[in-house]
């Protein structure tokens, strides 16, 4: 039950009618049942975006969206050869991760999405485009398609980035062994990068939490994860 003072007088409502009374008289209590939540965990190729989205929606019993690279039709002969595949599989992943921010918006649930849509548009695609890897005509192309998806989304409750040095990504991308990884080169990773740091620096779409993962291991070290969640215990706090 709340009660709400209106005009010298005290009366009683039940969370439903309070709602219906007056959108703006809701406590932060009301408020945090009634959003929905939506996490993201963004970083390079290699930082650790999809073994952390596994053990933070273990943890929080959230529902886990993860970034599509084995039923990717385009990722392997991308990587083979860059140029003629780096239009379509931007598009397939643009398409994708389009996809799930709708199933987020409709689906009521606290989710934990592998990735967003803004690294594909604001690092990976003009990073190719730069690199010489995509045409002026694909990347206008792209970009007014992304422009036009970007009106009717929003960006996550709360970003986790996690910021790794090239060393740290080499490493990693190593340990796991995936063939088509093999001919990524240290530049390519260095732009992207550097790509990250920039957007990060800039952004503004809602919360932030910052994660350096070159001297921790959230993997094999409890401690490690439990200082992440103590993290995102203050933020998540703090969102509504």
């Amino acid at each position: 039950m709340y009660f709400v003072r209106i005009s010298g007088l005290c009366k009683k409502y039940d969370e439903v009618n309070l709602v219906s009374l007056h959108p703006k008289i809701l406590s932060t209590q009301t408020k945090r049942r009634i959003n929905i939540m939506h996490v993201a965990i963004a970083g390079n190729i290699g930082a650790g975006k999809t073994t952390l989205t596994r053990l933070l929606a273990k943890h929080y019993k959230w529902e886990p969206h993860y970034e599509d690279v084995l039923e990717n039709p385009y990722l392997e002969d991308f990587y083979n050869k860059m140029e003629r595949w780096s239009f379509n599989l931007q598009i397939y992943f643009l398409n994708s991760r389009f996809r799930q921010i709708l199933q987020i918006r409709e689906s009521g649930k606290k989710i934990i999405q592998d990735r967003t849509i803004y690294e594909d548009a604001y690092i990976f695609a003009p990073n190719l485009h730069a690199m010489g890897l995509m045409t002026n005509r694909d990347f206008e192309n792209y970009r007014s398609l992304f422009e036009l998806m970007e009106s009717v989304v929003k960006g996550p409750d709360l970003l986790i980035y996690l910021r790794s040095s090239i060393p740290n990504l080499v490493a990693q991308i190593q340990k796991r062994g995936r063939d088509y990884e093999n001919s990524i080169s240290i530049d390519y990773l260095s732009r992207l990068n550097e790509r990250y740091e920039a957007w990060v620096h800039d952004y503004d779409k809602g919360n932030l939490l910052i994660v350096d993962v070159d001297n921790i291991n959230f993997v094999d070290n409890p401690e490690d994860l439990g200082d992440i969640i103590n993290k995102i215990d203050g933020e998540i706090n703090g969102l509504f």
